[in-house]
């Protein structure tokens, strides 16, 4: 081999905020905050204020590799900790506010974070956990200086140390293989797992996401991310716009409809992600107030399969361009976009639609796929046959935080847990949680493709299907709707509209109506389900 002779410049996350404040330096920032005025900067300000922070956090003892957690919204406070904890060579530890009491506590001890930052929201949270959260030595409110309470942990102001630090800081160079954020999956099945990214994962993760066959971000769009900052880095938004000159806007906690709609129509975004729960309330508030989606021109959606009826709805009647995106907390998030390609449109418009509509995304370079059967060997790119997925890449996790072993395989392949079948094209579709398959008389029920068509029945807000043990079929699958507002859904009409849209065998054995538990990261939580129904 020989040598390159090119130069050897690590990959470090605030080169992402330095850049942006040269080449976009006027870009604004908007921040609603926690009972405080909306909050209005730019890309210049930001780096100053993560200088600063950065070297406050210096002046309370935290070094390198150290861990900083947050509980934390999406706002300029949380963002600023983005750029100023893995730049001074530390590691943010994003904590999911919404998980148990126990999961917390977990969480930041196994983290073993020695600095807790936290909105006011959470004040009574964080005061009932301290006593059992090991290693914090110091808690950090984010508030003005006139309204903060440090209440009986002694918790510091964030804004009077930043005011404490004069502007300007010398950056440390970082190894671009150091961690930078620790971000723990939502612990499902036992407990969370912390997937520690490294500055060059993200860095080359916000790179590859926002080209053109991805999220195509451009310096025209205006983001307002409703992915939240703690869950996989808002989907790498915070690191994506800046670098390609974006308006940000940030909602903090108000992720209602009627709070959504405000912002699109106050700061005219036009692009916006979060997963399918968000967009089906939206939806449905579009419905009944008349409204329209103004500026939005595209909506990132993921966390779990997009409804057909939801992305059709958007398209046709809003003009609204629905991305469905794959990925998991493992992989920065970014697994598969689901944007056309000349390929695809070449089947004609009909059917790329249905491609689109139908399918979680295509295969983007950084992530490789492989879908394989219960005996390892690789199912045919036929886009019918159904396998476990396996991916690997820069971006994707080796090893799970203080875990003695890798996640992967010998050859680097990370079993997701989720079963897909893959065209000729690169299009992934799931079909199914290995966990959450249901298979009746030896042949594989789909339960996210029965929800889908379940969602398109008219009144249905939410559908989840779950197995339940069966005397002769093993399994069989049952239903369970949640449906909009006043509207007057019958078992026997949702019944008669799957009976045109799956295989006979396929229709549920009960149909269920009830409210539908979410998962803290706002995925339908089958595991309840199951507890509840199944005897």
């Amino acid at each position: 081999m020989i040598p390159g002779l090119m130069q050897h410049t690590p990959l470090q996350i605030i080169d992402i905020l330095r850049f942006a404040a040269r080449a976009h330096a006027t870009v604004e920032i908007v921040s609603r905050r926690i009972d405080e005025p909306v909050y209005r900067y730019n890309y210049t300000r930001l780096l100053e204020r993560s200088e600063q922070a950065a070297k406050a956090l210096q002046s309370i003892g935290v070094k390198s590799g150290d861990r900083v957690a947050t509980l934390g919204w999406n706002t300029h406070r949380h963002l600023e900790l983005f750029y100023a904890v893995p730049g001074l060579g530390a590691v943010l530890n994003t904590v999911n506010p919404r998980l148990f009491d126990d999961q917390i506590v977990y969480i930041i001890n196994h983290a073993e974070s020695g600095v807790l930052i936290f909105e006011k929201s959470f004040t009574p949270l964080v005061e009932r956990l301290a006593p059992q959260l090991k290693t914090v030595k110091t808690f950090v409110l984010m508030s003005d200086v006139d309204d903060h309470r440090p209440g009986p942990i002694g918790a510091l102001c964030y804004e009077e140390m930043l005011s404490a630090q004069s502007l300007g800081y010398e950056w440390p160079t970082i190894d671009e293989n150091g961690g930078a954020v620790l971000c723990y999956t939502s612990g499902t099945t036992g407990d969370p797992k912390g997937v520690l990214y490294s500055h060059r994962a993200i860095v080359l993760h916000a790179m590859a996401a926002g080209l053109s066959g991805a999220l195509n971000i451009t310096a025209f769009d205006v983001v307002m991310p409703c992915s939240s900052l703690y869950h996989a880095t808002a989907w790498g938004l915070p690191y994506i716009a800046p670098i390609n000159g974006s308006k940000l806007v940030l909602p903090a906690d108000k992720m209602g409809a009627g709070d959504l709609d405000e912002l699109i129509a106050a700061e005219g975004v036009t692009v916006s992600g979060g997963v399918p729960t968000i967009w089906t309330n939206y939806l449905d508030f579009l419905g009944r107030t008349g409204k329209t989606t103004g500026t939005l021109k595209r909506l990132i959606i993921g966390g779990s399969a997009v409804p057909r009826a939801m992305a059709e709805t958007f398209a046709q009647k809003y003009g609204v361009t629905v991305l469905q995106l794959w990925g998991m907390t493992e992989t920065c998030p970014l697994g598969v976009v689901a944007t056309p390609t000349p390929a695809l449109l070449a089947h004609g418009t009909e059917y790329a639609q249905e491609v689109i509509w139908t399918r979680q995304g295509r295969m983007q370079f950084g992530i490789e796929l492989k879908v394989v059967d219960e005996n390892g060997a690789q199912v045919a790119p036929d886009g019918q046959t159904p396998g476990a997925l396996f991916v690997r890449g820069p971006w994707t996790v080796q090893r799970y935080f203080k875990a003695d072993k890798d996640a992967t395989d010998d050859e680097g392949w990370f079993d997701t847990g989720d079963i897909v079948t893959l065209d000729a094209e690169g299009f992934m579709r799931i079909t199914d949680r290995q966990k959450d398959v249901i298979k009746s008389g030896g042949e594989w029920i789909s339960s996210v493709d029965l929800e889908n068509a379940a969602i398109g029945y008219p009144g249905v807000k939410i559908a989840a299907v779950v197995g339940v043990p069966h005397p002769k079929w093993e399994e069989r699958p049952i239903l369970v709707i949640e449906t909009h507002s006043a509207a007057e859904v019958s078992a026997e009409g949702v019944l008669a509209h799957l009976a045109s849209q799956v295989a006979k065998w396929w229709l549920p054995e009960k149909v269920y109506f009830d409210s539908i538990p979410l998962t803290a990261t706002g995925k339908i939580d089958k595991k309840r389900l199951r507890q509840r129904y199944v005897q």
